[in-house]
């Protein structure tokens, strides 16, 4: 099942102190097993300090208020092992006020079919595969999803062409091996394994990466939900409550299509780019805010002007014409997504606030712009010189974004 609908990314809210109830302790098991779900270190222990200054936590730290609020006030029915019911995941990635008053933010800007979709295919025996281009979320819905489902994202293979089966199956401590020969002790579980015995999401992130021969390696565990270890003469069967998330695009070089067999274990969710300029500047200007509180960088008064031209900029050069329909554009080779507009504007104001006078103006983000779509040098470099003079040069206000454009050009 494939859906393709519109929609893209981007803080936390407390709830007030009240008497215990039901729903308290639902809340109070949601913080438990996420503890329980990996390995917990002593409170107030280095780690645990060294976790909250971490530059990125994971999606079940940064918004452990939100995801404790919604447990508490979660009343509807759960499937086996997840720490919110569909209803709640749902509500978590995209946003909503809770009946208390505590707000959700909303983690995915777009329509709430394609999370419904997404969730409930968690909830069945089909795993999930979230198709997009570059940038269109991907990996930040998966986060979430599991953070949300299990309380815990961190059971993450990361595809690469270099990924090896055993990142899938399980490998082996070799010092153990070689002293007492295959055993339990011996075996390294992969994250795949681990949520399968715990009865948690995993997920496989760049599953088009991963060479076709290890990429098959999760037929039998997703069709059987068994992983044989023939070493053993035993195996690890999915507990309920198991389920995996993959990502993947077509737009990299070095893909390996998936087979017919693979990719009829997977339910589809497509993730296209965001349907409207308005859809866009919302999500930047939403995930930009939160990496600059995150990188503890000083607040820039009203930016939304040049976000609004970055946004511009990437869309008519990626869709090939410009927003009034009237001219025709050549596209170069990058897919110039919204990941990509928000590191420009990240970047744009770490130069304002650090090197400027702390406003972000045309010439903090015009190099940024240069280099997400000069990708080759030498067309991409005639397409972007092509569309400053025919496009940005005749347009009404954009005279100090031309002259920073330019400058940075030449």
């Amino acid at each position: 099942m494939t859906v393709s609908e519109n929609g893209c990314a981007a803080a936390c809210a407390t709830e007030p102190a009240r008497a215990e109830s039901p729903a308290d302790s639902r809340a109070d098991s949601y913080g438990a097993a996420r503890t329980d779900a990996r390995a917990a270190a002593p409170s107030a222990s280095p780690a645990e300090g060294a976790a909250q200054e971490a530059l990125r936590p994971h999606a079940e730290d940064a918004f452990a208020d939100e995801l404790a609020a919604l447990a508490a006030a979660d009343d509807r029915p759960r499937p086996a092992r997840w720490r919110l019911s569909p209803w709640a995941v749902a509500t978590y990635l995209l946003g909503g006020t809770l009946p208390d008053g505590t707000v959700i933010t909303p983690k995915y800007v777009g329509p709430r079919r394609i999370v419904e979709v997404a969730v409930t295919t968690l909830a069945t025996d089909r795993a999930l595969l979230l198709l997009g281009v570059p940038g269109t979320a991907k990996t930040w819905v998966s986060e979430h999803l599991a953070a949300a489902v299990s309380g815990d994202s961190t059971l993450l293979v990361q595809g690469t062409a270099g990924t090896p089966e055993e990142a899938i199956r399980y490998g082996w401590n070799y010092a153990q091996l070689l002293a007492h020969g295959p055993s339990r002790d011996a075996l390294v579980p992969s994250p795949v394994m681990r949520a399968m015995a715990q009865g948690m999401t995993a997920r496989v992130e760049e599953l088009t990466r991963i060479p076709a021969d290890v990429q098959d390696t999760l037929i039998t565990i997703l069709s059987e939900k068994t992983l044989p270890i023939p070493e053993l003469g035993s195996e690890t069967q999915a507990v309920r409550g198991f389920n995996l998330i993959a990502t993947a695009n077509d737009r990299d070089r070095g893909v390996n299509d998936l087979s017919s067999a693979l990719r009829r274990r997977f339910n589809t969710v497509v993730l296209p780019l965001p349907a409207t300029a308005d859809a866009e500047v919302d999500i930047v200007s939403r995930r930009v805010d939160q990496l600059g509180r995150s990188l503890d960088l000083p607040a820039v008064p009203d930016g939304m002007a040049e976000i609004h031209r970055v946004v511009t900029v990437f869309r008519e050069l990626r869709e090939g014409v410009t927003i009034d329909g009237r001219t025709k554009l050549k596209s170069p080779s990058g897919t110039l997504s919204t990941a990509e507009a928000i590191s420009v504007v990240t970047g744009g104001l770490a130069l304002a606030a650090h090197f400027g006078d702390g406003v972000l103006r045309s010439g903090d983000v015009a190099a940024g712009i240069l280099g997400a779509v000069v990708r080759d040098p030498a067309a991409d470099r005639v397409i972007w010189q092509e569309y400053l003079e025919t496009v940005v040069r005749e347009r009404d206000g954009w005279k100090d974004f031309y002259r920073a454009c330019r400058e940075v050009t030449v």
